[in-house]
Formats: C-alpha cells, structure tokens, sequence
C-alpha cells in the first residue's frame, strides 16, 4: 500500500496504525469483559473494514492520476494540433492520432483493460 494516496491529504499508513491500535484496545476490552462480546465483535468488524477501505482510496487516487495525466496529455496534443494548423504543417492532426494511439495503449496496459 503506498505511503498516501495522490491528490490527497489521506496519510494511509497512519490510518491504519490507528486502526491496528483500536483493533488492539479492543481485544484488551473484550478480554476484560466477555459478556459484551456481540458489541466487541460489532466493532471489530467495523474496525476489519479500514483494510478494504484504505485499499479503495488507494487504487482510485491510481486511477485520478492516470486520468489527470490523459487529460494533461490530451490537451498537450490539442494545443499542438493547433499550433501546427498555425504553422501550416501538412498533417496537423497528426499530434492528436499520435496521443490518441499512445492513450489507448496505456488505457490496455493498466489494470482493468481498456478505457475506451
């Protein structure tokens, strides 16, 4: 799991610290009082939850980031198509099929397969 997810103020590891710590407490609570053991394990499964969670943020900052590099990238070529067309290049367009290609080819090579 990564140190803290992209594009955000979420310090991943540190949440799960906290997490293990609660976990922790309440193992010392539910050895110290074994009738209340419906509410410990209701807590403990809330608590089990943060693992799942943490990995959810993660992989979707992932996927933040490889849109906001495609849309980076994208406009790049636009603004060179433009200028091309400026310019009187022969095939101004080209900036854009080329981007277009190479956004495919990344879109097939990340988890998940293909984006369009």
């Amino acid at each position: 799991m990564p140190n803290t997810a992209a594009y955000s103020s979420i310090d991943l590891p540190e949440v799960m610290t906290r997490n293990s710590a609660a976990r922790d407490v309440l193992a010392g609570f539910a050895t110290a009082a074994p009738t209340l053991a419906p509410a410990w394990q209701a807590i403990g499964t809330a608590l089990a939850d943060g693992g799942g969670l943490a990995a959810e943020v993660a992989r979707l900052s992932g996927e933040l980031a490889a849109a906001r590099l495609d849309r980076a990238n994208a406009l790049a070529a636009m603004r060179a198509a433009l200028a091309a067309d400026r310019d009187a290049e022969p095939d101004p367009l080209s900036y854009l099929r080329d981007e277009l290609q190479a956004a495919q080819e990344s879109a097939e090579s990340r988890p998940g397969g293909s984006r369009g």
